[in-house]
């Protein structure tokens, strides 16, 4: 038999599919597992007890009905794409046909958390703002340990990185995840703890919608990043946690800032400062010379008020040391006066004579004895 190419292959297959026209809007029940949204395309998958349909939908409006976990009715047709080999379910509606199990299970646990205030804001921590180390708990085999750090240090170099390895899927993935968060918790030389993982269905990520898991997060007294999944990807540890990323990507690029922009951001800060020392040098200076001319005014009025209080002072002090010492010459004139008048020599000059009584010096005319005759 005469081999034949892979494209005569699957366009064959295809053409079967397409002939068929009892395989034409069919209605297909399952549950809902492995959502994902690319370019306005949801890819998903449909499962029960025994199989799997994979499925395509081309009406991005329709993701809020396609959720992980619910029940669904899908009305389509079965595709075989020629160039990929491959074949799919392209859904044109949805209809909800209620819930699967595990979306049940998962439903009940967030109603119970809720009622019991573990989803509170007051319970909420506060995510610092320089951090220095940063917890990750997830495996270590994973791409997802390696998505944060390169995006850790990619934005800020010197950030430490702490990873305790633990299952993230599978038995007893939750009590590895508690865990981890407990002992993450006392650790004092860790700011934040991620807890992150990658995509999946509602079975793999379903060790993070457990009640261990969930407790353990609110209990931590370290703030939690949930970062589980895709972004449509929602798990109990998303409301538990103190913030929720969407991606364990984003949750390192949350946590640390851009050393660039940092970088920036001082250069700002660096500019800002000097144009305002600049301002306030130049208006210092203005003001220092405004008030040089002014002191420099008042001292040249001041000095010229001085050097004329002291013209006049001298003025005063001469006059008053004149009149003091033609006082003084006047006092001096009469005392001079005075002296001339007793002076012996003048006195002398009138005449004198030397009467005696009796051999006695008579000094007094009282002292003359008028009874006895003069010598």
């Amino acid at each position: 038999m005469e081999a034949i190419t892979v494209t005569k292959l699957n366009t064959y297959i295809k053409q079967i599919f397409d002939s068929e026209e009892l395989l034409h809007n069919l209605n297909v029940v399952g549950e809902v597992v492995d959502v994902s949204l690319s370019r306005n395309v949801i890819y998903f998958s449909l499962k029960d007890e025994n199989a799997t349909l994979s499925c395509v939908c081309f009406y991005p409006n329709l993701i809020d009905e396609i959720i992980e976990g619910a029940k669904i009715i899908v009305t389509g047709s079965p595709n075989y794409y020629v160039k990929g080999g491959r074949f799919n379910f392209n859904v044109i509606k949805v209809e909800r046909a209620g819930q699967g199990k595990l979306y049940e299970e998962f439903l009940l646990l967030k109603e119970k958390l809720e009622r019991e205030g573990l989803f509170d804001k007051e319970h909420k921590k506060q995510i610092p703002k320089n951090i220095k180390r940063i917890g990750v708990i997830t495996s270590r085999d994973g791409a997802v340990i390696q998505d944060i750090k390169n995006v850790s240090w990619r934005r800020n170099p010197s950030v430490d990185i702490v990873l305790f390895n633990t299952k993230v899927q599978g038995n007893g993935a939750e009590n590895e995840i508690a865990h981890a968060i407990e002992m993450m918790g006392e650790y004092e030389n860790v700011d934040v703890i991620i807890v992150a993982r990658g995509g999946g269905s509602l079975e793999d990520l379903w060790a993070y919608n457990t009640e261990i898991v969930a407790r353990a997060t609110y209990s931590c007294p370290k703030p939690i990043v949930s970062a589980v999944g895709h972004e449509t990807d929602f798990t109990i540890i998303d409301f538990v946690s103190d913030l929720r990323a969407p991606t364990p990507s984003a949750a390192a690029e949350i946590l640390n800032f851009n050393i660039e922009d940092k970088k920036k951001e001082l250069n700002i800060l660096h500019e800002k400062f000097l144009r305002t020392f600049e301002d306030y040098y130049g208006e210092k200076k203005y003001n220092l010379s405004s008030y040089a001319i002014t002191i420099y005014n008042l001292l040249d009025k001041n000095l010229l008020n001085i050097a004329n209080k002291i013209k006049e002072d001298k003025i005063k002090f001469f006059q008053k040391l004149e009149n003091f010492i033609n006082q003084k010459y006047y006092e001096l004139g009469l005392v001079e006066n005075t002296l001339k008048k007793e002076n012996p020599k003048d006195i002398l000059k009138k005449g004198y004579a030397r009467i005696e009584q009796n051999n006695k010096l008579i000094k007094d005319a009282l002292a003359i004895d008028m009874t006895k005759e003069l010598d």
